[in-house]
């Protein structure tokens, strides 16, 4: 078996709960109210800032020249292209840049802490693992709004179309084959570091939604 397929097997009872999260499940029926969506989007914002840090850090690391370059371009696709489509979010949904929910909050905190810490401090193989969900995750959760929702009159139908597109889809896909090849080259206590890093970033995928549902502030 190969190791993305024993991650997704443990972190499935998590991602089940993810789907019924009352975030995902508005947000799939459109009627999210809109100070959590605008929420949502500064806290990805500043999410994004220090994800594609993360992915250019991993990518310094690698002895893998074609790997290093990928995640360099993961870096950039999570500084650049992304950061674009959210300065659109921010004009069509009214979001206030200089607001006080622009400040990074403490789901966001947590989560870009860990994944900084798990890229610095532990072997590569493991900061892969950390980085996975943030792309896998948010492909499954896309498709499944995608699949279940009316998009004629779903007000958040660009960032619905944006996490199942063909483009986000390839990324996704090279990022689990990264770390099947990680894995396969690694020990079984490397495995389990991955394993559990793989895990605590589904969680933290979980809480950053739930954060933005419940408006959790400082």
């Amino acid at each position: 078996m190969q190791w993305s397929h024993k991650a997704w097997e443990n972190i499935t009872p998590i991602y089940e709960e993810i789907l019924q999260m009352p975030f995902i499940q508005e947000l799939k029926d459109g009627t999210l109210p809109l100070p959590n969506f605008q929420f949502y989007m500064q806290q990805d914002a500043r999410y994004l800032e220090y994800f594609g840090r993360v992915l250019s850090f991993i990518g310094s690391k690698s002895n893998d020249n074609q790997q290093a370059l990928h995640f360099f371009e993961f870096g950039t696709n999570a500084l650049v292209v992304e950061k674009a489509l959210h300065e659109t979010y921010f004009k069509d949904f009214g979001v206030n840049h200089a607001s006080a929910d622009g400040d990074i909050q403490p789901a966001c905190h947590h989560y870009v802490h860990f994944l900084q810490s798990t890229a610095a401090f532990c072997p590569i193989e493991v900061a892969i693992a950390a980085v996975l969900p943030c792309f896998w995750i948010y492909k499954e959760v896309g498709d499944y709004i995608y699949a279940n929702c009316s998009l004629d009159n779903n007000q958040y139908k660009a960032w619905i179309e944006t996490y199942s597109g063909d483009d986000f889809a390839d990324g996704v896909k090279r990022a689990i084959e990264y770390a099947d090849r990680a894995a396969s080259q690694s020990t079984p206590a490397i495995r389990e570091q991955m394993w559990r890093a793989f895990e605590a970033s589904t969680r933290l995928e979980f809480e950053f939604w739930n954060a933005a549902y419940h408006l959790r502030r400082w």
